[in-house]
């Protein structure tokens, strides 16, 4: 199985929640999209940790099965449909989360995040551990 990690997903494992952690320790890959990226080093930025989150993000990123996902012209075009889609059903969420969502539907996987939200996007199968 493939996974895609939201924000959220990243920060509760790094909390070292239980059942997220086992259940990254069953799949094939797992996915981190470069607008979690963006978010992560936002929140390095604006925290009082900002060199130690870092690096605890380079040691993930570089473990086996771990692999960035960045914004070609596929995940471009389905946030754009993902976004007519939501705001012809009154459903809009967060832009970024619309770049999350379609990352994930693009590469196949799919997203654990613990935002309801995502609930409302068609199409994309959601694990919340």
């Amino acid at each position: 199985m493939k996974v895609c990690l939201d924000t959220n997903a990243y920060s509760r494992l790094m909390l070292g929640y239980a059942p997220l952690k086992e259940l990254l320790e069953s799949v094939d890959q797992i996915l981190v999209p470069a607008t979690v990226l963006g978010e992560l080093h936002a929140g390095f930025e604006l925290g009082s940790r900002r060199q130690a989150n870092c690096e605890q993000l380079a040691v993930f990123l570089s473990q086996p099965g771990v692999e960035r996902h960045d914004i070609d012209d596929c995940v471009a075009e389905r946030y754009g449909v993902l976004v007519c889609q939501l705001s012809r059903a009154g459903t809009p969420i967060p832009t970024n989360d619309i770049w999350i969502a379609a990352a994930a539907m693009e590469s196949g996987a799919r997203l654990i995040s613990y935002d309801n939200h995502f609930a409302c996007v068609p199409g994309l199968l959601v694990l919340s551990p």
